[in-house]
């Protein structure tokens, strides 16, 4: 392997739920197949190399914590877990080890992400101190009144601050996972793993703005998916509506009346977003205004200026 893959390391501590962890190793898995260069693994936070679930699976064979070798640029995930162990008097006195290794890691910029009460983990270690995070609706005020250095924000899917990541709980922390697979590669790759899941992202308004390329998806037609796929693709080539949907074998009427009903919207204002937010990371990446304008499948620089302004509101510098 030439290449080094980027290392996720999922925590799995005793008592840990199963779909905070399993759920988030699931999404990185499809993208694994879909070609992300992903290397994932399941480490312990005891050194006990086995480990009973919530649940009452047990996850044997767990890498120790203390042989893992974390760059930056690699992540680590932490679940969350069983209160009669968690809030237990003597839990971080077992768990000293890793608190300093994990405090160790985040000082060399490798990611954090917890999922539901594993933000306790970072907090134990106090580096979530001064920083912002959330955890579970159920622990909210219990974690505010254990950290009162850490800013509890409330009523939200999940929050980044210094480079940790904290999300609500269970079905959060594979938003959370979509949102960094999003990161690392881009909106469409992660588009397409959504899908595969049948599981879209769920975003409150406070939250980190959804990528038009993500955003639209949350139905089942394969027709429009297959549009929305092919558009995202050539955004360069100029189709008409009778195109789209002989690649469907649809009518053109019928096509139209299906993408409004599954997404929304119409095939015109959904491409037109497409083109704006492709269009705005081609101009924030310092491509010329004329490259821009081809790209996006325009006619002239005054079409982007009139598209770019109708979608948001504004000019970039490099159209004013």
């Amino acid at each position: 392997m030439n290449k080094r893959f980027r290392k996720i390391a999922f925590v799995v501590p005793p008592g840990a739920h199963l779909l905070d962890f399993a759920g988030p190793a699931h999404i990185f898995y499809e993208a694994q197949d879909y070609g992300a260069e992903i290397e994932s693994l399941f480490i312990n936070l005891d050194q006990e190399t086995l480990a009973t679930t919530s649940a009452g699976l047990k996850v044997s064979e767990l890498h120790n914590f203390k042989d893992i070798e974390l760059i930056e640029g690699d992540l680590i995930f932490i679940p969350g877990l069983d209160a009669s162990i968690l809030l237990q008097p003597d839990f971080t006195d077992n768990i000293t080890e890793f608190l300093h290794w994990l405090k160790e890691q985040h000082s060399k910029d490798i990611t954090i992400c917890t999922v539901c009460t594993g933000a306790y983990i970072p907090a134990f270690a106090g580096i979530l101190d001064n920083h912002n995070a959330t955890t579970h609706w159920k622990y909210l005020d219990r974690f505010e009144k254990s950290f009162p250095n850490v800013k509890v924000i409330k009523n939200r899917l999940f929050v980044e601050s210094n480079n940790i990541y904290s999300s609500a709980g269970v079905a959060s922390g594979i938003d959370l996972a979509l949102f960094i697979l999003e990161q690392l590669y881009d909106s469409y790759f992660t588009a397409k793993i959504a899908r595969e899941v049948v599981i879209y992202l769920r975003r409150g308004e406070e939250d980190p703005q959804l990528s038009v390329f993500l955003q639209y998806r949350n139905h089942m037609e394969d027709k429009v998916h297959f549009i929305q796929d092919w558009l995202a693709q050539n955004l360069d080539k100029k189709s008409s509506v009778d195109q789209l949907a002989e690649m469907v074998h649809s009518s053109p009427r019928n096509l139209t009346r299906l993408f409004k009903k599954a997404t929304g919207t119409t095939i015109g204002k959904y491409l037109d977003q497409l083109r704006v937010a492709h269009a705005i990371h081609l101009l924030e990446s310092g491509d010329k205004v004329e490259a821009v304008t081809n790209q996006c499948g325009l006619n002239s620089p005054n079409q982007l200026r009139e598209i770019l302004k109708k979608y948001t509101g504004k000019l970039p510098s490099e159209l004013s």
